[in-house]
């Protein structure tokens, strides 16, 4: 019978099993939208919401989940959705802009957040379509 007292306690042998805990790498955090350039996003060039992009909506705004790299990112305006949604139909993010009537004072503030959904690969850059000859 062991000493429950004394400097002589033996640890029963299943403790040399145990694995001790390695702590995470530490995460870099994520800047704020307000510390996000709106200048990352340029607004004259053709946008579009990625393929790989599913957008649901929520009373908020809409929950947007990238399949590919996994994230999800919170859309927190109705008038963003619709600014997301619409990007693909115009010429430019200026044009779509334009086209939803989001007033200029608005534009900086939507511009951080599309620069933000572009660091994430939510948006990317359509590549202009291509003239193809056609048959006589």
């Amino acid at each position: 019978m062991r000493r429950l007292l004394g400097n002589d306690l033996v640890p029963p042998a299943t403790t040399s099993r145990i694995k001790p805990i390695v702590p995470s790498p530490p995460v870099a955090p994520t800047a704020p939208s307000s510390a996000i350039d709106p200048s990352l996003f340029d607004a004259t060039k053709p946008w579009r919401l990625h393929a790989r992009v599913a957008l649901r909506p929520e009373p908020f705004g809409a929950m947007a989940y990238h399949y590919d790299n996994r994230r999800l990112n919170f859309l927190r305006s109705p008038d963003l959705v619709a600014l997301v949604e619409s990007l693909g139909q115009h010429p430019t993010a200026r044009a779509a802009f334009d086209a939803l009537d989001v007033d200029q004072r608005r534009w900086p503030a939507f511009e951080r957040a599309l620069a933000s959904l572009a660091i994430s690969d939510f948006l990317e850059i359509r590549s202009p379509p291509t003239d193809s000859p056609r048959e006589a």
